[in-house]
């Protein structure tokens, strides 16, 4: 199974309240979304936080094959290898991210602009909002 997932991380003050949004697409079609308030921290740190939960839901699913849209410059270079990641905390999530990759057959990471990213951004300001973690996740196709 081959899907499209975007991610956003956001966090307010960066420092601050912080959420994660995550959707998923096969072949046109909503497999799952995700819209979590995870506590305060930095925007970089919750864009990995994104891509996480993003992959860990995925393999849920039994994705093999995996195409991941982030407008996080930052993320999207430092997992395909282009940047360093220098921050101590982004390198535990980093090794996190990089061993739940080895998991798929198949996965590409893209950079995109932050208007084609607009579902994952909206619910990353839903998690914020609830301040409730694990305020949803909804599967909406079963395989």
């Amino acid at each position: 199974m081959e899907i499209k997932l975007f991610i956003d991380g956001g966090a307010r003050g960066n420092p601050g309240p912080a959420g994660i949004g995550a959707i998923a697409y096969k072949s046109g079609k909503v497999l799952f979304e995700i819209g979590e308030y995870i506590g305060d921290t930095t925007n970089n740190t919750a864009e990995y936080f994104a891509l996480i939960r993003g992959l860990e839901e995925a393999l849920t699913h039994g994705v093999k094959n995996i195409s991941v849209c982030s407008d996080s410059e930052l993320l999207v270079r430092q997992i395909n290898g282009q940047y360093k990641v220098k921050n101590e905390q982004l390198k535990m999530l980093h090794i996190h991210a990089k061993k739940l990759i080895k998991k798929f057959d198949k996965f590409i990471i893209h950079h995109i602009p932050r208007e084609e990213n607009k579902e994952a951004d909206k619910l990353a300001n839903l998690g914020i909002i609830s301040k409730n973690q694990n305020c949803f996740q909804v599967p909406l196709i079963t395989e």
